[in-house]
């Protein structure tokens, strides 16, 4: 069977099976005792393994049985899952994505997956436990003592030889203790009072935190004797036995000694499980990590209905618009013909394409649009890494993720969006105690907003984070040369966070893999800018930050305004008019040299436009009705003067080309029926 026919398919659902994985486990981390998720993700891996073994991928179909393997203990209830099964899990889908990204590049899809498929078999066996336990280190006999490094075994030795009591203690508490690290430190508090400690496994730190399960042992040098230290460490409540051992010279080398081979076996397990989740986060992280939060608008229906759908090429659809662009110039042309003859049957005819070239445009719009959840749902997961890798806590909230934008914009805007996400955790999140100190909750929120306004797509990142401080910005940009310090003093707050955007800038005071380089805001605004939209920054010092990127809704096809100023016709989309209307000279107010017109109980702006784009042969002051448009951006809207309303239209949106781009509050032009070119208007720049 010839299986390169069926590449394209597999590739396509099996990026669909592993999105889902990543969601639905998500999912099961905010909520671990559903099991009917836990039935979701074991069907997603036993289809990706049947279609990966169907394609002769051995690595992905073994990876997903071992992960089969797991999930099924998991939904029969033989083990529950925990934050060392999710991040291993994770780390497989990690691994699944980069085969299958292999496959895509023309790769073969092997890669080594010894490490994790190890970590996943342990988990099956319950030697992960081992693993887990090793990272903590409960001795749990006596004899076996703890390990020490060279140092401490001859501070040891020497303290013997001093004639001071060494001992190795052993300090169990009772299972039902709530507060196992404040009856730990207790303990430690009695013992500093009569000598000193040595070496404690699990370290003080993990012991604070309480990252141990009921023991913990150390070595302690002292002058007082055995009696009184047991009695001293019984004194604490809720401590259910302490086991002390006198230890001398030759019992401290048998004590310390390194591991049996049954030890460096578990330990090797450990070390292997260990690899395999290290990207992901370290097993110390993981056993006191808490999830992130994503929340995301509900559907409308409740629950998801099956769909019945067919995959086609972009190109083609392209190539679809093109045509469809073509034939609706014709149509205006046909139109405008129609109404010069005047015959009743040609009228009649043409109103009837009309109306149905009218619904094609709808269904061949529809066809291109795609909801940016198709973006969004990538961005929990790399969330959740990114703030267990910074030792936050972060909760993303997802809302307008059914808003629709064009497959060609949708393409193109993921990467610009992860650099915002990215420097949200970053640089816009404060640390866990910064934000405590400021009064503030420990889980740092992100909203993440998608929304149309006009012919506009709007997204926006807002975090409630540290806030970008004026004066820090302009430090750096001043020792970068970008502004002089008289240009600076004159800048606005808004102008000075654009800052940001500059090649190269960057406020991190130190390189990670995360940030610091300089790379990252200047290409999210390059990027955006190329499709057509801008970005823009605002934010408050203390409180957080917000970025907001527009984006034209679509490439191709609007409903428009045509307009006439002097011998000049322009075209004003329809999503962004409010009102038409026409008012009197004297209902135009000038306050600080500002035109202002009253509308709707209130005052707004009026913009001329033919004073804006020098028409000729139009002279505003020898009329004394005008016409405007009222147009919107949000909440803020501006009046358009005009010279006369020719009529609404649907026209073809074209580029100006390279040579014109970047002019202001233009955002391209069209072709009208009789063979003239109308520039298409932005209200969204005209409004600020």
């Amino acid at each position: 069977m010839e299986l390169s026919q069926y590449l394209s398919m597999f590739i396509d659902e099996s990026k669909e099976h592993l999105q889902s994985l990543n969601e639905n486990l998500l999912s099961l981390e905010s909520n671990p005792q559903d099991i009917s998720i836990v039935h979701n993700i074991f069907r997603s891996a036993h289809t990706l393994k049947g279609m990966s073994a169907t394609m002769g991928f051995e690595d992905i179909a073994a990876l997903t049985h071992e992960m089969e393997n797991v999930l099924d203990l998991v939904r029969n209830s033989k083990i529950e899952m925990n934050p060392f099964i999710f991040d291993c899990i994770f780390k497989s889908l990690d691994s699944l994505e980069s085969m299958v990204e292999d496959i895509i590049q023309g790769g073969t899809g092997k890669a080594d997956v010894s490490p994790i498929v190890a970590a996943l078999r342990s988990i099956v066996t319950g030697d992960y436990k081992t693993a887990q336990a090793s990272e903590v280190a409960v001795a749990k006999e006596p004899a076996k003592g703890i390990e020490v490094d060279e140092f401490q075994f001859s501070i040891l030795q020497q303290s013997i030889d001093s004639g001071f009591l060494v001992f190795y203690i052993e300090v169990s508490v009772n299972e039902n203790c709530v507060l196992k690290a404040a009856r730990a430190y207790m303990v430690f508090d009695a013992l500093e009072r009569m000598g000193e400690i040595v070496k404690a496994t699990p370290s003080v730190q993990e012991i604070e935190q309480e990252k141990f399960d009921r023991s913990f042992s150390l070595y302690f040098i002292s002058k007082v004797d055995q009696g009184t230290l047991e009695k001293e460490i019984l004194n604490v409540s809720e401590i259910q036995s302490a086991v002390i051992i006198t230890v001398d010279s030759e019992s401290l080398a048998e004590l310390s000694r390194p591991r049996t081979e049954v030890e460096t076996a578990r330990q090797e397990i450990a070390a292997a499980v260990a690899e395999a989740i290290a990207p992901v986060v370290s097993v110390e992280t993981v056993q006191n990590a808490e999830p992130v939060t994503v929340v995301a608008k509900p559907t409308a229906g409740g629950a998801p209905v099956a769909s019945r759908t067919i995959r086609v090429d972009i190109e083609r659809l392209d190539a679809l618009m093109n045509l469809f662009s073509e034939l609706l110039i014709d149509r205006v042309r046909l139109e405008q013909l129609a109404s010069e003859v005047k015959r009743n049957d040609l009228t009649e005819t043409v109103e009837h394409m009309s109306r149905v070239s009218s619904d094609l445009q709808n269904i061949v719009l529809k066809l291109r649009m795609v909801p940016v959840d198709s973006v969004f749902n990538r961005f929990p997961r790399m969330i959740r890494d990114l703030a267990k890798s910074l030792d936050k806590k972060v909760d993303l909230v997802i809302t307008g993720a059914e808003t629709e934008l064009d497959r060609t914009v949708i393409d193109e805007i993921g990467d610009p969006l992860v650099h915002l996400l990215r420097n949200a955790v970053d640089h816009g999140i404060e640390s866990i105690s910064d934000r405590l100190a400021a009064g503030k909750s420990e889980h740092g929120t992100i909203q993440l907003r998608a929304f149309h306004s006009g012919n506009h797509v709007f997204i926006e990142i807002e975090e409630d984070g540290r806030g970008i401080y004026r004066e820090k910005v302009l430090k750096t940009a001043l020792k970068n040369g970008l502004v002089t310090a008289e240009q600076a003093a004159k800048l606005s707050d808004l102008e000075v966070y654009n800052l940001l955007f500059a090649s190269g800038f960057s406020t991190a005071e130190k390189i990670s893999d995360i940030s610091g380089r300089g790379v990252g805001l200047d290409v999210v605004k390059t990027k955006i800018q190329m499709l057509g939209g801008h970005v823009q920054v605002d934010s408050k010092p203390g409180f957080g930050s917000k970025f907001s990127v527009q984006l034209p809704l679509t490439l191709s096809i609007i409903s428009a305004m045509l307009v006439r100023l002097g011998s000049e016709k322009y075209a004003i989309p329809l999503s962004s008019i409010v009102e038409t209307s026409a008012i009197q000279k004297t209902q135009i107010r000038n306050i600080h040299g500002n035109k202002m017109v009253e509308y709707r109980n209130s005052v707004i702006p009026l913009v001329s436009l033919s004073t804006l784009f020098d028409v000729p042969d139009f002279n505003e002051d020898l009329e004394e009705e005008t016409e405007i448009v009222v147009v919107r951006k949000g909440d803020k809207q501006v009046a358009l003067m005009v010279d006369e309303f020719i009529g609404q239209q649907e026209i073809v949106l074209k580029t100006l080309g390279k040579y014109l781009s970047g002019l202001f509050a233009i955002s391209g032009a069209t072709i009208l029926g009789d063979g003239q070119v109308a520039l298409i208007i932005d209200p969204n720049a005209l409004i600020k």
